[in-house]
């Protein structure tokens, strides 16, 4: 055997006693964007932030906030599974950029509101929060997307995996209310025919700013056949409904109870809206 045969056995025999060598860093912590490889799973593209627009309705996250978002992702880039006898549905909250979608999200989750200097979510982000209807544990995995033009082919990708999509616009802004037609055009091009969807009219606290009716936003509901209510980001107003009704939707198709496959979603949204409207209303008289 000659000296260079021998030097690589060598070489051999070093790396098979101390394994093989990483190749590269750890795998995302980022979950998979839905039909995009891998078993139709994919990279999901990370949410960051840039400055611009009005401070109302949005905030300024620190870096341990933006963490968070992933707490329920295990290191291995997978999705944590849900509890034994829990549910799992995912939500996506869709509409123009800042009409308040990720200040509804952390008023929902964390039971605040995000104020100071307005970011701007870039691709996507997500947080988890399980709620009880029922004596059921539901967990939502809410998805975060940018409004903006050019990270709508990011979005489209999550749009199949959907089991809900809430579409919002901003009561003080009169082009993002006309978008919606638009967005609803691409919620039929890339959703499932059965997806929940729900439009909201967020910061309705704005009454001064204010310049589309509530009344537009009904009607623009009934035409598509879809639960409609005003929410604030800033004051909470129905936006803890929103998500609830959301669930308990999913919850009554999944459900074989002939009890819960009467629920109306949009039934069970109006009763709410008006009883929450009235107690407003008395807190104010009183």
């Amino acid at each position: 055997m000659s000296a260079m045969e021998e030097k690589l056995r060598g070489v051999t025999k070093r790396g098979s006693r101390h394994g093989p060598r990483a190749t590269g860093p750890a795998a995302s912590d980022w979950p998979a964007a839905p039909g995009s490889g891998g078993g139709g799973r994919g990279q999901a593209a990370p949410s960051s932030s840039q400055p611009g627009g009005s401070a109302h309705n949005r905030g300024h996250e620190s870096p341990s906030r933006r963490q968070s978002s992933r707490e329920s992702v295990e290191p291995t880039g997978q999705q944590a599974p849900p509890e034994h006898g829990e549910l799992l549905f995912k939500v996506m909250l869709l509409g123009d950029s800042g009409v308040g979608k990720t200040c509804l999200l952390t008023q929902f989750r964390d039971g605040r509101f995000l104020s100071g200097n307005y970011i701007t979510t870039v691709g996507i982000d997500f947080r988890n929060k399980v709620v009880v209807v029922d004596d059921t544990s539901i967990k939502l995995q809410i998805w975060d997307t940018a409004g903006q033009e050019r990270f709508r082919s990011v979005t489209h990708a999550y749009y199949r995996d959907a089991h809900a999509l809430l579409l919002l616009y901003d009561v003080t802004n009169k082009t993002s209310y006309d978008n919606i037609r638009a967005w609803l055009s691409e919620i039929r091009e890339h959703a499932n025919e059965d997806v929940v969807i729900m439009l909201l009219g967020n910061k309705s606290d704005c009454g001064t700013e204010r310049v589309v009716k509530r009344e537009d936003g009904e009607r623009l509901a009934q035409e598509y056949k879809v639960p409609f209510m005003e929410t604030s980001a800033k004051t909470g107003l129905n936006v803890e409904l929103a998500f609830l009704a959301v669930a308990r939707e999913l919850k009554a198709r999944k459900s074989n109870d002939p009890d819960d496959t009467k629920f109306n979603v949009q039934d069970y949204v109006r009763q709410q809206s008006q009883r929450n409207s009235c107690f407003n209303s008395n807190c104010l008289t009183t």
